[in-house]
């Protein structure tokens, strides 16, 4: 249904402040839209879904409150779900290779930063919350698993290094991988799942 049709119930005073709104907010939502989406015709899509909402929201039996942030918090969502929709990483694989020796690239996980701003802006999101997880770990789980993820690093050559058997940096790599699976599995949820 297009908005024109969805229009056919509203008031003309319903319109008239519908078209304000959106005369209004429309260059600010654009403009938010397009740094987050580089594709001018999927911007473009979401923007017109959010209107669309708009339009929508006037079925409601109460009104939308503060309008303008009310549209930004729909194009948010809209960039969500375009971007989940597009399928960015698998965090269900982090560290699948917890017992052996062959690290696994947390890199390779996560959107490229070179696939424009839709991949940037999910990439961003991702670390931050990778990031936050990591900074719950305590300090020798986090140690272990940052220097074999992401460092690259031996369990050999850290045994060797700390004075523990490879065994202990085994288990606390494990323990830091069951957190991190559960912490970002939220995040993983609403990238992806959402989008299917």
């Amino acid at each position: 249904m297009c908005m024109a049709q969805a229009a056919g119930w509203m008031t003309a005073e319903d319109e008239k402040r519908i078209s304000a709104e959106i005369t209004r907010e429309s260059p600010r939502l654009r403009s938010f839209v397009r740094r987050r989406v580089a594709d001018a015709a999927d911007a473009e899509d979401i923007l017109q879904d959010v209107f669309f909402e708009l339009v929508e929201s006037y079925r409601l039996p109460r009104p939308v409150e503060e309008v303008g942030a009310w549209l930004f918090r729909v194009a948010r969502n809209r960039i969500t779900d375009f971007f989940r929709k597009k399928r960015p990483l698998a965090f269900a694989d982090l560290g699948a290779h917890a017992e052996d020796d062959d690290p696994t690239d947390i890199a390779e996980l996560l959107p490229s930063a070179d696939a424009g701003p839709e991949a940037a802006y999910a990439r961003g999101v991702l670390l931050e919350e990778l990031d936050a997880a990591l900074a719950e770990l305590p300090r020798e789980q986090r140690e272990v698993f940052v220097a074999h993820e992401i460092e690259g690093r031996s369990f050999k050559d850290l045994a060797a290094e700390r004075g523990e058997s490879i065994n202990t940096l085994l288990s606390r790599k494990r323990y830091a991988v069951l957190h991190l699976r559960s912490r970002l599995a939220d995040i993983y949820d609403e990238f992806i799942d959402r989008g299917e």
